[in-house]
């Protein structure tokens, strides 16, 4: 990882320097000398950083050395980062360069101040005696680097482009046929009388042995699923936190979490939701060997109906013991042709026959090397799957690191030479996942907006730096880094992932102090906080409990770059200003409030905010905000801010928010109320502050416009030229739907026609519009648009949408003035046009739907298609809700007889609801073919039959 961060210092480095040579006047005057020596220092030392970081696991000294060079780095990345955001400030505040001399006396540089000049030169000196400072460090350390004797290796950042591939599903066990059906049989076994109603087996076996994946194949398997009413899983690890645990399994029980907070009424709420149900709970990797922890599950886990089984998995087998285990099942070692079986699935995947045959050989030996262990089969075998030459695999096979045993036993080797091969700046990637407890699953879209805030996603060959960003993730995955998949149920794309265990202890073995996360419910601090030096900790991920207090001795490090909170309102809301005072080099911040309102909301963010000059992420979730501080326009190297709220929301954003530049990820935009610079109604700023915003990108939601004053306004938001801007919502005013008028509806339908989104779009939101017209000119040329929702919006007809090509979820909403939905809707205009175009032409209206959903039509009565053959409709169509729509009579034939139609929900909808009730309803025949029917107090599963 220090090779990265050397490359990246010497890159910022040389750019700061050459752009604060263009100015005129310099911002940091006398360290011109000073910039040479250090790029000099670092360039001499990243010579040899490949051979250092190859020999830092044999050797302790080296290790400490690259340790000593990966705190300075850290130190000069932040001088770096402030001098360029001072330069940054300049910039976009337009201040004359003659407010740098001292005399001159105008704003402050932070706004708390009233003395830009003084502030100025204040921080002028600061950056140039820690440039000197840190020079000195860097100085030593390079001296001290002739004591090792290292090599000059040249670095192995690829130049080649990192393809992207589709990922090896390899989570089918390999092999373990016995085990498989041993497991199956004591788990839908129901036991003697003479034994527990609930009985515990447990699977022992090494870390990366496949316990874990085992017992996923059987939690799965379908007659286990029809065995048991209700199934859980919990990933336990190490502490054994009853809280955390009590809490998972109510919320898989319930579906939903719980607020209590003491551990007794948890257990008596488990008690009692398990109640004569049959249920199978998995409790994975288990280490704690206290029977006490143990006992209080024990005794409201025996509620269960006789029959329910209890899954450990664990790698000690004394800890079978403790949790009664009535059967213990030992797993070994796969064997050589099972080993060989999956490495050759991986490794061999997609190559030549010829290649596969060259390098068997030396395949095997690999394959012996990884004494039966699944988990370095899989990681080998996907380091391998990447290397073409025999050379390269004899390498591998010929490396020192398999004498390697400081790490889990087997494991060390296949996970450091598959780290070893990584890109530098993609090690960075993988090293920061170490922030995140085990079995936490990772949203991709937000790990690389985390990437991108540490800045270790680099630009190169003209890319979006987020498009690069999934390469990094795509590397990772196809070399089993990540596993556990969870893809979108419409593109089929990967949207999460978890680590393997042993895969993250590897990962926290290489961040040992540097990256850290707990979870703590009582007043003490954890003990692994106390333990963890907090001059070198840069990244924290904590979760709080109901009866947890704040650790304040977190806010002690001082250089931590990355917080990640879970917290009840009432104890992290005080801790926030001596938060953004203290941790001033903060660069991602997520903030999740969780918790009963009763116990206080966090209403407002501190001013102190402004502080963290170099923040760029900062996500808020649950804080019941009115509004954000002025100061917030002071975060100028921000380039995500994301606030979701339930049942609040922003009444404005601050007046400067026009110079947050740096912007490209903006959950949502709202449009102020403006009028003269005197008028004390004035709030927020306008929508031409989007026009500012140049590099947003992904998703956005702009509420407010019914504020607005002219089309000019709406064009000047300039969303025509976000070309990457792939999902927009688009909010009217929702209290004057009841108001509508002639002059409220023109002026809506001028406003959207002027707002002019990019052709790009993929999904699209518009919320109580009061326009006549529902779809302006320029949505006829969304034709890339795959989702649409509509709610409260005042027309009287559907727009034609069924024309759109590659539409597959449709939302219709509280549309109250709608009365029929016609073949109009398919975008047929007339039948007399259709028959016009000749009976064998075909026409297919929604190509590629897949979702159809109405809600709260009040006023519909009527859906009709008309009964031509050559109108294909629907054809995709899988799932079709319709609720509150009291006065809907009928549902067209062509939809209920689709063969595609997996799913038919219909809630509070009386007359159609009497229409299809089984048996007795007239339209029951036209239905009883649907896998799944919902009404609104049944739920018939497999055809109700």
């Amino acid at each position: 990882m220090v090779d990265a961060m050397v490359s990246v210092v010497l890159e910022q480095l040389i750019s700061t320097a050459i752009e604060e040579a263009k100015e005129r006047v310099r911002l940091v005057k006398g360290v011109g000398t000073e910039v040479k020596m250090l790029q000099d220092n670092f360039e001499a030392i990243q010579a040899v950083l490949v051979d250092a970081d190859r020999r830092q696991m044999a050797e302790e000294p080296v290790r400490l050395w690259l340790e000593k060079l990966k705190y300075a780095s850290y130190d000069m990345e932040d001088v770096l980062d402030e001098w360029n955001t001072a330069r940054l400030k300049l910039q976009i505040e337009g201040v004359d360069n003659n407010a740098l001399a001292p005399r001159k006396r105008v704003c402050s540089f932070f706004p708390a101040s009233s003395c830009f000049g003084s502030k100025q030169v204040f921080l002028r000196h600061d950056i140039a005696r820690e440039i000197k400072e840190i020079n000195k460090n860097l100085d030593g350390i390079h001296r001290q680097k002739d004591i090792f004797n290292f090599s000059v290796i040249r670095s192995t950042e690829r130049s080649e482009r990192m393809h992207s591939t589709a990922l090896i599903d390899v989570s089918d066990v390999c092999g373990r046929v016995e085990e498989k059906s041993t497991l199956k049989s004591k788990l839908l076994g129901e036991g003697s009388e003479q034994q527990n109603a609930v009985q515990t087996i447990s699977l022992v076996g090494m870390g990366g042995i496949g316990k874990t994946t085992l017992a996923q194949f059987v939690y799965n398997d379908n007659d286990v699923i029809n065995h048991f009413g209700k199934r859980i899983w919990v990933c336990v690890s190490d502490p054994f936190d009853e809280y955390r645990i009590a809490k998972a399994i109510i919320e898989a029980l319930e579906g939903s979490a719980t607020n209590l907070v003491e551990l007794n009424a948890l257990l008596l709420r488990i008690n009692e939701s398990i109640a004569r149900e049959k249920f199978l709970l998995v409790l994975d990797d288990v280490w704690t060997e206290d029977y006490n922890k143990w006992e209080s599950f024990r005794h409201c886990l025996i509620n269960g109906q006789r029959g329910s089984k209890i899954l450990v998995t664990t790698r000690k087998e004394i800890v079978a013991g403790t949790m009664d285990s009535t059967d213990v099942i030992s797993i070994k070692e796969l064997s050589e042709r099972e080993c060989w079986s999956l490495f050759e699935r991986i490794a061999f995947s997609n190559r030549p026959r010829l290649e596969c045959e060259q390098l068997e050989e030396i395949g095997r030996k690999i394959v012996s090397k990884c004494k039966g262990l699944p988990l370095a089969v899989k990681t080998i075998g996907s380091l391998l799957r990447f290397k073409r030459s025999v050379r390269v695999w004899q390498s591998i096979l010929d490396s020192q690191m398999w004498q390697l045993e400081e790490f889990e036993r087997g494991l060390l080797a296949p996970l450091l030479l598959s780290y070893n091969d990584l890109p530098p700046t993609i090690k960075r990637c993988f090293l920061y996942c170490a922030i995140f407890p085990k079995d936490y699953r990772m949203d991709k879209d937000e790990l690389i907006k985390l990437w991108l805030a540490q800045g270790y996603i680099r630009p190169k060959e003209n890319k979006e730096l987020e498009m690069i960003g999934e390469e990094y993730f795509d590397y990772l995955a196809t070399r089993s880094f990540f596993q556990e998949f969870e893809t979108d149920e419409y593109d089929g794309l990967v949207v999460s992932c978890k680590m393997h265990d042993i895969v993250h202890d590897f990962a926290q073995y290489l961040t040992k102090n540097e990256c850290f996360s707990t979870e703590a419910n009582g007043h003490e601090e954890p003990l692994s906080l106390i333990n963890t030096p907090k001059e070198k900790l840069r990244h924290s991920m904590l979760m709080l409990g109901f009866e947890a207090s704040f650790p304040d001795s977190l806010l002690n490090a001082k250089k931590l770059r990355s917080f990640l909170i879970r917290s009840p309102y009432d104890v992290f809301s005080p801790v926030l200003p001596r938060l953004f005072d203290q941790l001033t080099c903060l660069r991602t911040l997520k903030i999740v409030a969780h918790g009963s309102w009763s116990r206080g909301m966090i209403r407002e963010i501190p001013k102190e905010i402004e502080k963290l000059i170099h923040l760029r992420f900062l996500q808020l979730h649950r804080l019941m905000m009115d509004e954000l501080p002025e100061t917030c326009c002071e975060l100028f190297n921000l380039q995500t801010l994301e606030i979701r709220q339930h049942g609040y929301y922003l009444r404005s954003l601050p007046h400067g928010f026009g110079k947050l530049v740096n912007l490209r990820h903006l959950s949502e935009f709202v449009v102020g109320i403006t009028g003269s610079r005197n008028d004390s109604r004035s709030q927020g700023c306008k929508l031409e502050v989007l026009g500012q915003l140049r590099h947003l990108r992904g998703s956005l939601r702009i509420r407010g416009l019914g504020n607005v004053k002219d089309v000019d306004e709406a064009k000047s938001a300039g969303l025509e030229n976000k070309m990457n801007l792939l999902h927009l919502g688009l909010g009217f005013d929702k209290e004057l739907i009841e108001e509508m008028n002639e002059e409220n509806g023109a002026k809506d339908e001028a406003i959207i026609e002027a707002l002019r989104p990019p052709p790009n779009l993929e999904s699209l939101e518009i919320l109580f519009y009061k326009g006549k017209t529902l779809f302006p000119i320029w949505i006829v040329s969304s034709c890339k648009l795959k989702k649409l929702r509509l709610q409260g919006c005042h027309s009287v007809k559907l727009p034609p949408l069924g024309k759109w090509p590659l539409l597959e979820v449709l939302t219709i909403e509280w549309i109250k003035r709608v009365k029929t939905v016609d073949d109009e809707f398919l975008g047929i205009e007339s039948r007399d046009r259709l028959h016009g175009i000749g009976t064998s032409s075909s026409v297919i209206a929604f190509p590629k739907l897949k979702q159809l959903k109405f809600t709260l039509l009040e006023g519909w009565e009527e859906w009709d298609f008309g009964k031509e053959d050559n109108i294909t409709i629907m054809p995709q169509l899988k799932t079709l809700k319709i609720s509150n729509c009291s006065k809907l009579k009928s549902v067209p034939d062509q939809l209920l007889r689709s063969t595609t139609l997996e799913e038919l929900w219909i809630s509070q909808c009386p007359i159609l609801e009497e229409r299809f009730k089984k048996d007795t309803g007239e339209d029951w025949s036209n239905i009883s073919h649907i896998p799944n029917i919902r009404f609104t107090w049944d739920y018939v599963q497999g055809g109700p039959g």
